[in-house]
């Protein structure tokens, strides 16, 4: 699965020649998030606008995860505004797609019957359509057929939320059925892009500006070209090679299918980050062969130390999650002990909450773990991380990185990445986003690196190169 990551949808000015508006509102991973930038240049190739903040839209897409309760909790809570909103403006047009609408239309139209249309995760090229038709027929539908096709985008029509970074999917769907997981019910099974169409869409990317692009698969590291056969580490290794490209990420991988080919373009440099997701979920075997993930403690603990001989200096972060039915505390320390031994550089800690469908939620609650216990267990594995996480952060004190500037802080100086996805704030500077410069890392802090400028920035378009690491 996908790093999950808090989605903010970017709000432009809406035009004010323009009496038609529409708004994109996405919850979830990064493989929704370019989902929601999908529909957005189709509605934008309909002539509609995407709606300023505090201002109403004529289109309204809720573009949905299932992975957590409480994002589906949001989805219904968000429905219900609109529905007040309709009542108001019955012209407005309601849209659901992505993951809950996959997996729940009939509940969805059932108990918000104002929504227009369902859209599964298969069907988002087909959301202008479902615009026009609405307004032609004014009567429900839902559209859900998973294709069984390699997938291919409309990837010159999609409306980007940076200027600088973007997000390429180039597989979807997953053939893991982790007992604990729904993506295979909410994406399908695994479908690659053709390597030339990938390479195409970022060579069209890098020609635009945008100098780092993020390669997106639930299961990223199943890829296999359907025309040649090359898997993740001959696409990385081919659209490394992209005319401007500067970085060059992959998400997620999982630990079972990381081959020799991966590993060598992994360390092969050039544009291709030194950074590494790859979830653990457990440090349990009993709990990882309940979880269904086909390896152990032991398996992990291999595949990261060979990556790390391959790739010094390779940052790997990973996923867990706690309180997993029929958890034990002596489950739970082997977890704890597997941090100790691996020592992420990032984690994401999470309490276990059972997905309708998935194999873990039919087990009962026999085997259920108390709230209470999942909550202090997530706390102290999220301490023990904080600990090691700022004795790493503190020994990077007096390196210098590359950092590709994102944005400003809170503080309102300039805050960025390093190649290896680690993240750096500017003390007292502010440099333009989409600036590459050099800094040295001044102070670690449990969360995140203070740096200096080391010499002036230089514009995202130039020219690539062996990145400090």
């Amino acid at each position: 699965m996908l790093a999950p990551s808090i989605v903010t949808t970017r709000k432009d000015e809406a035009c004010n020649s323009s009496p038609e508006s529409y708004r994109v509102e996405t919850w979830g991973c990064q493989m929704n998030v370019l989902d929601g930038e999908r529909m957005a240049g189709q509605l934008e190739g309909l002539g509609l606008r995407r709606a300023g903040d505090g201002t109403e839209a004529d289109v309204v897409i809720l573009n949905t995860c299932a992975v957590r309760e409480k994002a589906e909790a949001k989805v219904y809570s968000a429905l219900g505004v609109l529905g007040l909103e309709k009542q108001r403006r019955p012209d407005l047009v309601i849209g659901v797609t992505g993951c809950v609408a996959q997996v729940a239309a009939d509940e969805i139209l059932e108990r918000a019957p104002y929504v227009d249309f369902v859209l599964g995760t298969g069907q988002l090229e087909g959301v202008a359509e479902a615009v026009s038709r609405t307004r032609r027929e004014r009567r429900q539908f839902a559209e859900l057929e998973l294709p069984v096709e390699s997938p291919v985008y409309q990837f010159r029509q999609i409306t980007r939320d940076s200027a600088f970074q973007a997000y390429v999917t180039v597989i979807e769907g997953c053939d893991q059925f982790c007992t604990f997981c729904i993506v295979p019910f909410t994406r399908g099974r695994e479908r690659s892009r053709r390597a030339a169409e990938i390479a195409e869409e970022v060579a069209l990317l890098s020609a635009r500006g945008y100098s780092e692009v993020t390669l997106l698969g639930q299961t990223v590291n199943a890829y296999q070209d359907p025309e040649t056969g090359i898997g993740l580490g001959g696409l990385l290794r081919r659209v490394a090679e992209t005319p401007g490209l500067r970085r060059l990420r992959f998400l997620t991988s999982h630990p079972r299918l990381v081959d020799d080919p991966m590993a060598e373009a992994l360390a092969s440099g050039g544009v291709i980050a030194p950074y590494l997701h790859l979830p653990a979920q457990s440090g349990s075997d009993r709990v990882l062969y309940r979880m269904k993930r086909r390896y152990g403690r032991a398996d992990y603990v291999a595949t990261v130390s060979r990556l790390r001989r391959k790739v010094p200096g390779l940052a790997i972060s990973s996923d867990f999650i706690v309180g997993f039915p029929g958890e034990t505390e002596e489950d739970f320390q082997s977890t704890l002990g597997l941090v100790r031994e691996v020592r992420f550089e990032s984690l994401f800690g999470f309490r276990y909450s059972p997905r309708p469908g998935t194999a873990a939620a039919r087990w009962g609650t026999a085997s259920e773990v108390p709230e209470a216990v999942s909550a202090e267990r997530l706390e102290r594995l999220l301490a023990l991380q904080a600990e090691i996480q700022s004795e790493i952060n503190r020994s990077l004190e007096g390196r210098e990185f590359e950092v590709l500037i994102e944005g400003e802080d809170r503080k309102g100086q300039s805050r960025g990445r390093t190649p290896c996805n680690r993240i750096v704030h500017l003390e007292g500077r502010r440099v333009p986003p989409g600036s590459y410069t050099r800094v040295r890392i001044c102070r670690g802090l449990p969360n995140s690196l203070l740096g200096d400028l080391c010499e002036p920035e230089s514009p995202g378009a130039g020219a690539a190169g062996e990145p400090w690491r």
